[in-house]
């Protein structure tokens, strides 16, 4: 694991939320990958340290994606909602992550 370049704090605000949608599960059974919400500065590394400290799983490699915030109106003004940024991580074979049965213990 490749943890120890990064600072622990640092590691522990890296991983905002797993992100749950139909597409996410498809691409979870599909391409043994897991999507996060992540900080928009995060690095590749950074992300696949955090995983690895937090889940205590291997991971093969990490793809990121910005996702740019929706334009929406209220009333007559029109807001932006922030940008963001996910991540895809690919894990080693064999490995998962079941966030059900980490949310109960």
């Amino acid at each position: 694991m490749s943890n120890q370049k990064f600072s622990q704090e640092r590691l522990m605000n890296i991983l905002l939320a797993p992100q749950i949608s139909e597409k996410a599960t498809y691409v979870a059974e599909k391409n043994e990958q897991v999507i996060f919400r992540v900080a928009s500065d995060a690095s590749k590394p950074e992300i696949k340290a955090a995983v690895e400290l937090m889940f205590k799983v291997n991971v093969e490699n990490v793809q990121v994606a910005c996702v740019k915030g929706k334009q929406k109106r209220f009333g007559k003004f029109m807001g932006q909602r922030k940008d963001w940024k996910k991540a895809y991580v690919c894990l080693a074979p064999g490995q998962e992550i079941n966030f059900a049965a980490s949310e109960q213990g």
